[in-house]
């Protein structure tokens, strides 16, 4: 997250000039942190600047674990992927190696044997072909992985060209509108045109790869396909993409690589849908990312890229160091990284093993679909798929279970008011019902589709281990309220909603980089930035 020096005296002057801030007492106290201790004097430290001298070590706790218990409740966040739990045995493994850097393969070689029995288990689960030798790291989360393959593909790319006399500056990708912004950032960081494909709400707001061909030329680095919409969670088609870049090879002779952008399908569709046609086992799939941290069932943190063989990574990305002791072959964008997100992935695999994933796996997509056929059944129109029967037909029967019945995809659930609803209640904003949940603990997003059907508005929950049945029962029944409650324009809530969209927070403005300040840049004040990526909430 990008933020900009604070000024306590412009927070502070922003304190004494706003409207809901005059009943402030000493407002010259708002740049001071004090504790409250009874077991020592009150401590008052500066909140922007270093302190002169410290404050006890129960203050300090004190204070930051005060600041912090106004944060959402992981528990009823239901707009991340993150992963929130982990077990005792797990948060004790944590702690046991929080202070060991993966990357000192003298000190702590336990960790680096863990690390890459961890990439030969993923090249397993992501069919990887046995006479290839796949070649994989760690990475700080998904973002980063992603940004591995991007410049590995830019790579081999430019090789091309340039061994065949060609012009290698004016390279670009292709990936849907509803790419996470860590794509568009790969894009733009690394001088890389970026042409996203517009998508379809009668395709679930996911790349059609039959509109990606159209985006292709003998300039395109590769194709990223995303395994899980961040939007919808629909999974896109590898398989059909890849078919018909095989047709466009043979009919124009330029070979254009696939990456699997999985930051969370990589972790549900081998135990879900293991027999969709996603990963390694598609021929012109060369690299896959993917979230520890997601459906890994890993704390945040942790990130995995791999590659179907070391022949798509190129020698001059690999860096050979030898400053810490041994010889060390690296590929990151940063260097320093903890030891602990990597075992405790290992605990998974170990702990849950294949069945257990999968019975996880399960149980998500399992609430989810109750989830949406509930809200289906009222006042909403569900756009997520996962509820729906793979072939199209009529519901089926309550006993089944098995999620290759239904459509792939991730334990997402997006929806958005019906039209009959909109049409008969008209001054309802859909974000009120955000807003409204918030004050009952729920974090859910309401968000605008991606490019090409920017008029949407979509609300999202994800179905993650933590969500309980019973906690769905709860959620939809506030739902519920919350929507019947706005019918009436008199009902109080609606006015809750509405006065809820000007509240003011000094300190988190003031902290916002203004775009202005940056080359080419324009400050574009209230007016919301386009659509880059529904990323915040992920």
């Amino acid at each position: 997250m990008l933020s900009r020096h604070i000024d306590p005296e412009e927070v502070i002057q922003k304190a004494r000039v706003h409207p809901s801030k005059t009943h402030s007492g000493d407002v010259g106290r708002r740049g001071y942190h004090q504790s409250w201790r009874r077991d020592e004097d009150a401590q008052r430290v500066p909140k922007y600047t270093m302190p002169k001298v410290g404050i006890p070590s129960r203050s300090a706790y004190q204070l930051l674990h005060d600041e912090t218990a106004l944060d959402g409740n992981p528990l009823l966040n239901l707009a991340s992927f993150v992963h929130t739990w982990m077990p005792d045995d797990a948060n004790k493994l944590i702690m046991e190696n929080i202070n060991k850097n993966l990357v000192d393969l003298d000190e702590y070689p336990a960790a680096s044997i863990i690390h890459n029995r961890c990439i030969s288990i993923l090249a397993d689960l992501w069919k990887a072909p046995k006479e290839g030798k796949v070649i994989g790291t760690a990475t700080a989360g998904s973002s980063e992985a992603i940004m591995l393959g991007g410049l590995a593909m830019k790579k081999r790319w430019q090789e091309a060209r340039k061994a065949a006399g060609k012009d290698y500056y004016h390279r670009n990708i292709v990936f849907g509108a509803n790419a996470q912004v860590a794509l568009e950032k790969f894009a733009r960081y690394f001088d890389v045109e970026c042409r996203l494909v517009p998508v379809k709400d009668d395709n679930g707001f996911i790349m059609d790869p039959q509109d990606a061909i159209q985006y292709i030329d003998e300039n395109t680095i590769g194709v990223i396909v995303i395994l899980g919409s961040t939007y919808t969670g629909h999974y896109e088609n590898v398989e059909l993409l890849s078919k018909l870049l095989d047709d466009f090879q043979e009919r124009t002779g330029l070979d254009i690589p696939i990456h699997v952008d999985g930051a969370s399908g990589a972790f549900v569709a081998p135990f879900a849908t293991p027999h969709l046609k996603w990963s390694f086992e598609v021929p012109r799939v060369v690299s896959i990312n993917t979230s520890g941290h997601k459906f890994g069932l890993v704390y945040a943190g942790l990130g995995w890229v791999l590659w179907r063989d070391e022949k798509y990574l190129h020698k001059d990305l690999i860096f050979e160091l030898h400053y810490l002791g041994s010889t060390e072959y690296t590929f990151t964008l940063n260097f320093s990284k903890p030891a602990a997100p990597v075992i405790a992935q290992m605990y998974n695999f170990l702990n849950l093993g294949f069945d257990g994933y999968r019975k996880i796996a399960y149980k998500d997509l399992r609430n989810a679909r109750m989830l949406s056929k509930a809200l289906e059944s009222t006042y909403f129109k569900v756009l997520s798929n996962i509820h729906v029967p793979f072939d199209g037909t009529k519901p089926l029967n309550a006993h089944e279970d098995s999620p290759e019945q239904y459509q792939a995809g991730l334990p997402v659930v997006a929806f958005r008011l019906s039209d009959e609803y909109i049409k008969e209640y008209p001054y309802v904003q859909q974000v009120w019902i955000q807003q409204l949940l918030r004050t009952k603990g729920w974090i859910v997003p309401n968000y605008n589709a991606p490019k090409g059907a920017e008029d949407v508005e979509i609300l999202r929950i994800v179905v993650r281990e933590t969500l309980s049945e019973d906690l769905i029962e709860r959620l939809i029944t506030d739902i519920l309220e919350i929507t019947e409650s706005l019918m009436d324009p008199n009902n109080v809530l609606s006015g809750v909603a509405a006065a809820s969209q000007t509240m003011n927070q000094p300190d988190h403005d003031h902290a916002r980089p203004v775009k202005a300040n940056f080359g080419n840049g324009t400050d574009r004040g209230a007016e919301p930035a386009e659509q880059a990526g529904f990323a915040r909430q992920c």
